[in-house]
């Protein structure tokens, strides 16, 4: 919907530790980065070994024993640092093997270039330990220290077989030997700190992961939330609100936000709180056709009038939710009251039946003993329903065929009433039609629907005519329905049929429909009242479908 936003914190304490796919994410974006340096340094290394090859003939420096080998030796170092990095993405999901490749290179690059090019063996022993060091950033530790140890053997083992420079071997022995340690030197640190950097970089992954969770948790539950929640600036703006401050406030339009034009009660009372501290408590309608409030206003920071958070309190619901508690406590009182009248009502009942056996009874007095006896039945139903509403059982739901169901209600319900004139049908498809519900609760409500029916579904002297429907709706939800076809009920009447203790009958209780429909939402499902078009009455349960289709799913149907 337009205009609708969320806003909310929500403080963490755990710090949870890095996912494998976090770590993973991370792993590729450090190899990602390290391997990009990597081939591009090569790059670079090897335009240095170019540059080195062909220099200008009048200058003496670096002395080159064979140019031609030399040039070409650093032409195929170049071509295939150029290589190495156009193929950089595509070898990023495999960084070992893209890196082994090219220390392989690196290496024996180094020592033609020592060979080729000897007044420059410092500088390619000083760019070779780059080359270990970035590789040891991204390979395995025995890896690295392989690649250490070949490149020290490589300088090494040139010092000692090199001929052309007699007199010098000594010296560069020592010099190569101490690359050679410094090679491992900056392997073994490159790869702790690749390590790190990995493991920071997975975790601030999963952190990120963790934060932007929590954020939709946070939106979800405040844009959930019964109490309507806005968020407005010093300049009355509104920046983020609500489900159900949108709905407190007439669904504003999206581009709406100036809190004076959409509420100016509720701006009044929020520059009043501003200025002089006070709260006004008093319930309020912001929007013509929505329930009253009563708003509350919190400061995002102490003494910062910047950013207020505003938050709307329905009074609908506090009413419901008292409502709720006062009918929870009358339930228990009635129940212990009605316990202790049973017992009585049980003795006068029994006392009046074994009266009605005597044989010496006037007439007059058989009426009296049957009109005791009525107003005993009455008293234990009213006793019943009092019972129920202070039991609320737990459901125990099953899979139910409704079509099935519904036959044997129907003949069932035959069996123990005398039905006279009137009529009980069962109505339901060729199709089955399955439902998750408790066959008790179910037998309960439709037993109490069908009485009702029965009773007050009829047309003055004609028999009543009540049908028992099972089928699916438009949508596919599996539907159970009882239809009269009385006068039907006067729609300032049909509102209020399902609050407790509202009746139109001089002895009922009202409690009969507010205990159906608390049995059909304690099942997940809906009782409403249905206009018949013509005439009549429909009482409709719309179930819960199982979660699986018919012909899978197991199907009990009450016997």
């Amino acid at each position: 919907m337009a205009g609708k936003a969320a806003w909310g914190r929500v403080r963490t304490v755990s710090t949870p530790a890095p996912s494998a796919t976090a770590t993973a994410r991370a792993n590729q974006a450090t190899a990602r980065h390290e391997l990009f340096f990597f081939n591009y340094f090569r790059l670079g290394q090897a335009a240095v070994y170019t540059a080195l090859a062909f220099r200008p003939e009048h200058m003496a420096w670096p002395a080159l024993p064979d140019p031609v080998l030399a040039r070409g030796m650093a032409l195929a170092y170049l071509f295939a640092a150029l290589v190495m990095v156009a193929r950089t993405r595509t070898m990023l999901h495999r960084p070992v093997l893209a890196v082994s490749i090219g220390l392989v290179l690196d290496i024996a690059a180094a020592v033609l270039a020592l060979i080729l090019m000897h007044d420059v063996r410092m500088g390619v022993a000083m760019m070779l330990a780059v080359n270990i060091a970035t590789g040891a950033l991204l390979l395995p530790l025995r890896l690295s220290m392989f690649f250490a140890a070949v490149a020290t053997l490589a300088m090494l083992g040139h010092s000692l077989f090199d001929v052309d420079q007699p007199g010098s071997s000594d010296r560069e022995l020592v010099e190569y030997g101490l690359f050679g340690a410094a090679y491992f030197a900056c392997a073994s640190l490159c790869y702790v700190l690749g390590r790190n950097i990995r493991a920071t970089e997975a975790l601030a992954e999963q952190r990120g992961i963790d934060l932007a969770n929590l954020s939709q948790v946070n939106e979800l539950i405040i844009r959930r939330l019964k109490t309507g929640v806005l968020l407005v600036d010093e300049g009355n703006r509104i920046h983020q609100l609500n489900e159900s401050a949108w709905m407190l406030m007439g669904n504003p339009a999206a581009d709406q936000r100036d809190l004076g034009s959409l509420a100016p009660e509720l701006s009044r009372r929020l520059y009043h709180w501003r200025t002089s501290g006070k709260l006004d408590e008093s319930a309020t309608m912001l929007a013509d056709g929505t329930p009253e409030v009563v708003p509350r206003f919190s400061r995002l920071a102490p003494n910062d009038d910047s950013h207020v958070l505003i938050f709307l309190d329905d009074t609908s619901l506090v009413s419901r939710r008292a409502e709720e508690l006062t009918l929870s406590s009358l339930g228990r009182l009635s129940a212990s009251i009605a316990h202790e009248i049973r017992n009585p009502l049980a003795a006068i009942h029994y006392s009046a039946q074994l009266l009605a056996e005597s044989t010496e009874l006037a007439d007059t007095d058989v009426r009296m003993v049957e009109i005791i006896n009525n107003h005993c039945v009455r008293l234990n139903e009213i006793i019943e329903n009092i019972l129920q509403l202070s039991r609320r059982e737990r459901s125990r739901p099953e899979t139910l065929d409704l079509g099935r169901w519904v036959h044997d209600f129907v003949s069932e319900y035959r069996q123990g009433n005398d039905l006279g004139a009137d009529i009980l049908r069962a109505v339901s498809g060729s199709e089955p039609v399955a439902a998750v519900a408790d066959p008790q609760h179910l037998q309960q409500v439709i037993w109490n629907l069908v009485q009702n029916a029965l009773r007050y579904g009829r047309m003055p002297s004609e028999p009543a005519r009540v049908m028992v429907v099972a089928r699916h709706s438009e949508a596919g939800v599996p539907i159970l329905e009882v239809i009269d076809r009385g006068p039907g009920i006067a729609p300032k009447v049909a509102a209020q049929i399902f609050e407790p203790f509202f009746t139109t009958h001089e002895y009922g209780t009202g409690l009969g429909l507010y205990l159906a429909r608390q049995m059909t939402e304690a099942n997940q499902a809906a009782l409403e009242y249905v206009r018949v078009a013509g005439g009549g009455s429909c009482f409709r349960i719309s179930l819960t479908p199982p979660a699986r289709t018919p012909a899978a799913a197991p199907v009990a149907a009450r016997a």
